[in-house]
């Protein structure tokens, strides 16, 4: 009995190779249904260049209305699933129309193409860069991921910091500076100049906000990237509580602000104190990430 619906297989396959591929950086990424997949990392200005290889199963003759590739930049909003906002959209034909007996191979270049935003995989917003080719109503996608150097900030004082309750509770604390590349390490101390509370505990986390879209359809998501504590116990008037945090092993990105005006990624540093009570004091402290060679 012939079914209603055809499930069969396309009748050809496709695969995207990228030149210089094996030598070129990867990242893992994480893609459809959280699975993990390798992307090659491209750079602002490099020019992206490789071969499009299509091979005719069964050696069927399949005929085709040409055969053509993207490489796109696009912006996905997770809340506005329907539409994807395109900042990067080069487009190639690799075949006039035609039929294919045989597998062929075709050679593509997209020459010094700008990608002045980082690729980035989100709770809300993904901003990717991937090839597209499409023959006739098949089409098949290859990631690139894409990393932005920026140069150091030349002003990069230290964060120093007061923060109290009346007649309970004063500390400092001082940071060795505001901005920080991704494998850097963060020194800081705290003071305790006045205590009358009964402190349980002092942690330390760096939290990363997410903002999406644009008022009245604004959306804010944070997640803590790392938390550990820094003091046990109650401290004293005078004590001096040492930080050194390593940024090298957590899966930071740099700093985004208004990017393309859809989205903005910021952290921050969040001290916390704990009393016996359960009562939580906190101060949130921004800063900027960057990326360096």
């Amino acid at each position: 009995m012939a079914s209603f619906f055809n499930f069969s297989s396309p009748p050809l396959e496709i695969e995207i190779k990228l030149a210089g591929e094996d030598d070129r950086r990867q990242v893992e990424v994480k893609g459809e249904k959280d699975k993990k997949e390798l992307c090659p990392v491209y750079y602002d200005g490099e020019s992206v260049v490789g071969q499009v290889n299509v091979r005719v199963k069964d050696g069927k003759k399949f005929q085709h209305d040409g055969i053509r590739i993207e490489l796109i930049g696009s912006i996905e909003l997770f809340y506005d699933r329907g539409n994807h906002y395109e900042f990067v959209s080069l487009a190639q034909e690799l075949a006039a129309a035609g039929e294919m007996r045989q597998a062929q191979t075709f050679d593509f270049t997209f020459k010094n193409v700008e990608k002045q935003y980082e690729s980035y995989s989100g709770i809300n917003v993904k901003l990717r860069y991937y090839l597209r080719v499409t023959l006739n109503r098949i089409t098949k996608e290859r990631e690139l991921w894409v990393h932005s150097y920026r140069m150091p900030p030349e002003a990069n004082t230290s964060i120093k910091m007061e923060v109290g309750i009346e007649d309970c509770l004063h500390i400092e604390f001082e940071y060795n500076k505001a901005k920080y590349h991704l494998k850097d390490v963060i020194v800081g101390k705290i003071y305790f100049l006045l205590v009358r509370i009964k402190i349980k505990h002092m942690e330390l986390s760096i939290i990363r906000r997410e903002t999406t879209g644009a008022p009245p359809n604004q959306y804010n998501e944070s997640e803590t990237i790392t938390k550990f504590e820094i003091m046990d116990g109650a401290p004293v008037r005078g004590e001096t509580i040492p930080i050194r945090l390593f940024l090298g092993g957590f899966e930071l990105t740099p700093t985004f602000r208004d990017v393309n005006k859809k989205f903005s990624t910021r952290y921050y540093l969040n001290l916390v104190l704990i009393d016996e009570e359960n009562r939580r004091y906190f101060k949130q402290q921004e800063i900027t990430i960057f990326r360096i060679p």
